[in-house]
């Protein structure tokens, strides 16, 4: 037993439960799917290559950004969204560390 971290969690591992949250609805994963390697979307473009409502798709995008998967910059009167794949795979290799661990 590791009795270190009964009251706290490693710092690698903080936030990590929101990622997990956000990346375990379908919605969010068909909208991150949709995210070309570096290319950047607005909510409308987001909507009009969707099923969801515009409301919807903002919803699912505010918890992709509180779980820090999705960057976001207003430029003008849009609001650009873009993946954070560098967090994700952060995220990732700290489970994977914790599955298997060095020898």
């Amino acid at each position: 037993m590791n009795p270190s971290y009964s009251r706290s969690i490693p710092s690698e591992w903080q936030g990590m439960s929101k990622i997990f949250i956000a990346l375990g609805d379908e919605h969010r994963q068909r909208i991150l799917l949709m995210f070309e390697p570096g290319e950047r979307l607005t909510v409308n473009q987001i909507a009009g290559a969707s099923a969801l409502s515009r409301p919807a798709v903002s919803h699912h995008l505010k918890i992709l950004r509180e779980a820090e998967i999705l960057q976001c910059t207003k430029e003008g009167k849009q609001i650009w969204h873009w993946v954070d794949h560098a967090r994700i795979a952060d995220c990732l290799r700290a489970v994977l560390n914790f599955v298997e661990p060095a020898p």
